[in-house]
């Protein structure tokens, strides 16, 4: 496991110089910064797991360096520590008013220091492991589990970003929708375990058949839907048809040692100024058109 990193910025090179003896002694990893320009550069070029920030500073000071590390998306959770001569403690609460974690006073007790770095970086990792699970909870929310794909809600979301960036970037915007032939046959049949083998086989087939730029979901039972970002009627079609000839040229494993024939019927569509619903809609209606012309079949509609 990495030793955490601790930023110090002091004009004075003494002052670093001592603090860096007493952290390294304690295990921790230190970066120096003699000035505000230097610390901010520093921070988001070492990502720092603290910083002990002097107030008092020629140019830019204490106040403003944390005043810029709260403004920035990156660094605004980062634990700053300041470092003070100062004996009024209108400046320690102004310091903790303006997002501080904690403060330092000089001449400092060394057991104070490792006490208050310490403190610093358990609230860092704490944050870090809370936004790692947090952004674990917002991928489960958006992911399907059955087919690992992304589910519904993602598809709604991503359709919105896409749209706009083909409409600022001038180009097309396609959606495919896929539905899988007499599904309810294979869960009478074969039961649900069997549909659901299906189901995961069918997400692994559409992931090999699309482009890492392509957003595959499930839009629910056994219907899919794919975003084709920059690509025409024609470009969809043939994506739709990659995609319907890879599962109905190699029978699927039910996990029993049974195998069977599977087929898929696909509509396609491309959003010419409609708007997002509007595409899934004629997506839609043109698979409608493909099951009613005898399923396995893909169908193209502007």
């Amino acid at each position: 496991m990495t030793a955490p990193i601790i930023e110090i910025v002091d004009d004075s090179s003494v002052v670093r110089a001592i603090l860096r003896r007493h952290l390294e002694e304690h295990g921790y990893l230190v970066v120096e910064a003699e000035d505000g320009a230097a610390a901010l550069q520093c921070c988001r070029v070492e990502h720092p797991d603290a910083v002990l920030l002097d107030i008092e500073m020629p140019g830019m000071d204490g106040y403003g360096v944390l005043g810029e590390l709260k403004a920035d998306p990156e660094l605004c959770d980062l634990p700053v520590v300041f470092l003070t001569g100062r004996t009024d403690t209108d400046d320690v609460v102004e310091g903790l008013r303006l997002g501080a974690h904690d403060y330092l006073r000089k001449p400092f007790e060394v057991s104070e220091l490792i006490a208050r770095v310490s403190a610093a970086v358990r609230v860092k990792a704490l944050q870090d492991e809370l936004r790692r699970r947090n952004g674990e909870l917002d991928r489960l929310s958006r992911t399907d589990a059955l087919t690992g794909l992304g589910n519904r809600r993602q598809v709604e979301d991503r359709i919105h970003d896409l749209a706009s960036l083909s409409r600022r970037h001038h180009q097309t915007l396609a959606a495919l929708m896929f539905d899988i032939d007499h599904f309810k046959r294979v869960n009478d049949a074969h039961g649900h375990a069997a549909g659901d083998a299906v189901l995961r086989e069918f997400g692994i087939r559409l992931r090999q058949e699309l482009r890492d730029e392509d957003v595959p979901g499930r839009w629910g039972g056994e219907e899919f839907v794919v975003l084709l970002p920059a690509t025409d009627l024609a470009g969809a079609a043939a994506a739709g048809e990659r995609v319907r000839a890879s599962v109905a040229a190699v029978p699927f494993a039910l996990g029993n040692g049974t195998t069977i024939t599977v087929t898929v019927s696909c509509g396609c569509a491309i959003n010419d100024g409609c708007d997002p619903e509007e595409l899934v809609r004629r997506a839609d209606v043109a698979l409608y058109v493909a099951k009613e012309g005898g399923r396995d079949r893909v169908v193209a509609t502007g």
